[in-house]
């Protein structure tokens, strides 16, 4: 499993970080869109509240191809009555198998306040050991940061999500401090 994650694809323009610290969960994500290495907008909204405000989901990628997605996801967590492992274990099931939905370019986090998941393009499930996961060109500055916050302060999970994002805001250019941030 651990190889595919080398060669998931990393979606430029964004930023998705998710945070459980503290019975806490916080997904937070920059609002930059670029159209090629040009700025479009700074302030786009990539994370929702779903199933009555109880689920978090955020998106890196196409926008269409995301939107499209939480529209499936939501359809699985109604379908499932709002439990999240099984919704995401369908829709990632789905995406395996589904010749139209292989070719979405866009990864998705889902949270709720005990499980954090990460579905991807490839089919791939997963659920982060420590409760920090973050996709998109700024996703690995995000959870490095995030990671030594944890560790290393006393910032709670919301705290911590601020401070990451702004760290690989410094660090990659296609990532703002315009953020959007939801807790559970």
């Amino acid at each position: 499993m651990t190889a595919r994650l080398y060669t998931a694809k990393v979606f430029h323009a964004t930023t998705i970080l998710a945070v459980r610290h503290q019975g806490r969960t916080v997904l937070a994500g920059d609002g930059q869109v670029t159209l090629g290495t040009t700025v479009v907008k700074h302030g786009a909204r990539k994370i929702r509240r779903l199933h009555n405000d109880t689920i978090l989901a955020g998106f890196a990628g196409s926008a269409a191809d995301s939107f499209s997605l939480f529209s499936r996801f939501e359809a699985k967590l109604d379908q499932y009555r709002g439990n999240l492992e099984r919704a995401a274990v369908e829709l990632a099931r789905d995406w395996r198998s589904d010749r139209a939905l292989r070719r979405l370019e866009a990864m998705l986090i889902v949270a709720d306040h005990a499980t954090t998941f990460l579905l991807s393009g490839t089919g791939d499930l997963i659920e982060p050991d420590d409760g920090i996961v973050a996709v998109g060109s700024g996703g690995p500055y995000a959870t490095a940061a995030a990671r030594a916050l944890v560790r290393h302060s006393t910032l709670d999970a919301r705290g911590i999500a601020q401070e990451a994002m702004a760290i690989a805001a410094d660090i990659c250019i296609y990532t703002n401090t315009h953020l959007t941030l939801e807790e559970l």
